[in-house]
């Protein structure tokens, strides 16, 4: 099949429309921050980012110390908090209710996005159905559509007493209500470490439902679309005929958990640790067969909870001394970033639910509810450089599922009648990402990435050719994807972004075409895809 690329009509359109936004622009402001802390503190958008939603370092620090600034926070707040209660009743306590303090304005937000999407011709033309499999109508997908992407809401602030709070909600997802859900919402009480005569900021307690403390937010990234790694969840194989894995874990490290973070140090210099424990949140259902009933309902398992640990350490490079040691350096041209290498890694450990219909094995005319409870884990380690106007950061990481695949009484996996489960071969995959962020100006940047997911369910579910590895494959069997873009803001509150993602040659081997019902053969296939948005918070 020959690949078609993007017309030069369509590539001359979105240049067109970038070129006259940024003309439509009178002054190109620096950067952007969140609008209700603007609002609070009066102060300018560059002061916690650099191209919004990424943060620079004051912006982490101003996190870091429960959305506040960090030094002399009282004198900095132009709109003043309601007090709740006289600062004298702290004296009193416990005879009375220790004061605390509401923002002096409700800090609330808003934020759109929409999007224009254009898809090369085979992305559209074509599915592949493994073999075994009834063949269906296909699912299309359009060569060009403009789509809604979320409406948010949000509120941050500080009651006082050092205890940040933070709730983010999608009201609406791609243009519907029901896709919607909360985001992150958490108390997070800074500096806890206080009482127990330990050094400040060295530890800090987190509760309530919040993203994974991972190297880089996918929740608040700046990019269109996401790192490919940290949305990748482990799926056994579908397939009844090849069936070798039992896995089907729909958990993904982009996901948001529900529990308790312990937390410590600093983002923006020396050493920064978190430790969480949350909800078992990875269900699934055992993959349907012929003969091995699944079961759909009930499936959570909160009596486990998973854990996940970080930590990193950043040295500052510059060499004056004293702004090595501050909060954020300063350059001819204002407010920068350090110049820095960070290095860290990451840990999850977990357990996903299956649970089947089988008979007992003492009975075998008795039903029997049968629950495979899998032990995953996923390991990675992360770095950052930066420099100046610079910043170069990359994950890599590991995740394995154990397989526990079901067996009959005489020892034959996924037979019609299961007593139990025997440990078959990890479902394991791999990858990362490697980004290069350049900002040309401090209203435009340029980026490109690299993102790349090797998966052994690809193997098992005969998503490869044959004479390759369950670990590795043969060449082209990884799934990447290089995404060069550019980003500016048309004004403060208003961004535009433009990505082309390739997607280099990868080998598939498909059982039947959907269309015709025939065996299709080992075909090569390119899907490129280049999107343009629009964003604005208020």
């Amino acid at each position: 099949m020959k690949n078609k690329p993007i017309g030069t009509s369509a590539l001359s359109f979105v240049a067109i429309v970038i070129v006259a936004l940024s003309v439509l622009s009178p002054k190109p402001p620096s950067a952007h921050a969140i609008p209700a802390f603007s609002r609070q503190y009066g102060t300018s958008c560059a002061t916690c980012h650099v191209d919004f939603p990424k943060l620079n370092d004051f912006g982490k620090a101003f996190k870091d110390a429960g959305f506040k600034f960090p030094k002399d926070d009282e004198s900095m707040v132009k709109v003043p908090p309601v007090m709740l209660g006289s600062p004298a009743q702290a004296e009193l306590w416990p005879k009375t209710i220790y004061p605390g303090k509401i923002p002096g304005l409700p800090p609330i937000g808003l934020r759109y996005n929409t999007f224009f999407q254009y898809n090369s011709k085979n992305a559209s033309n074509f599915q592949f159905v493994p073999t075994g499999t009834t063949p269906s109508v296909p699912n299309i997908t359009p060569r060009t559509d403009f789509e809604p992407g979320l409406f948010s809401i949000f509120t941050a602030g500080n009651f006082g007493s050092d205890i940040g709070f933070w709730v983010d909600d999608d009201i609406s997802v791609a243009g519907a209500n029901a896709n919607g859900g909360l985001g992150d919402g958490y108390l997070r009480f800074v500096n806890v470490g206080r009482f127990m005569h330990l050094p400040t900021d060295a530890l800090s307690l987190r509760v309530g439902q919040f993203e994974l403390d991972l190297p880089f937010s996918p929740a608040r990234s700046w990019n269109i679309s996401g790192w490919d790694i940290f949305s990748q969840t482990n799926l056994g194989s579908a397939n009844p005929a090849t069936r070798q894995q039992n896995v089907n874990n729909n958990f993904a490290l982009d996901g948001a958990g529900e529990g308790a973070e312990i937390s410590g140090g600093h983002h923006y210099g020396g050493y920064w640790y978190s430790l969480a424990l949350i909800d078992q949140n990875t269900t699934g259902t055992a993959p349907n067969s012929d003969t091995v009933p699944s079961v759909t309902g009930f499936i959570s398992d909160s009596n486990f909870k998973d854990l996940y640990g970080h930590f990193e350490y950043r040295w500052n490079l510059e060499k004056d001394k004293e702004s090595k040691n501050s909060v954020q350096a300063a350059g001819a041209m204002g407010p920068r970033d350090h110049t820095y290498l960070s290095a860290g890694t990451f840990y999850m450990y977990g357990r996903s639910v299956n649970r089947l219909i089988g008979v007992q094995a003492a009975d075998p005319t008795s039903n029997a509810l049968l629950t495979a409870r899998e032990p995953f884990y996923r390991a990675g380690a992360d770095f950052s450089f930066n420099y100046r106007a610079w910043n170069l950061f990359g994950v890599f990481m590991y995740g394995r599922d154990h397989n526990l695949v079901p067996v009959d009484a005489s020892g034959a996996p996924f037979g019609a009648n299961p007593v139990g489960f025997i440990r078959g071969n990890p479902a394991i995959y791999r990858g990362g990402f490697l980004e290069s962020d350049y900002m040309v100006y401090p209203w435009m940047m340029f980026i490109m990435r690299y993102d790349v997911v090797n998966s052994s369910a690809d193997y098992q579910n005969g998503l490869i050719s044959a004479g390759g590895t369950p670990y590795f494959g043969p060449a082209h069997v990884s799934r990447n994807r290089i995404t060069p873009g550019v980003q500016f803001l048309i004004h403060a509150n208003i961004k535009a972004s433009f990505e082309y993602q390739i997607r280099p040659q990868q080998q598939i081997s498909a059982g039947v075409n959907p269309i015709s019902g025939s065996p299709a053969l080992v075909s090569p296939f390119r899907t490129n895809t280049a999107v343009a948005g629009l964003e604005f918070v208020y």
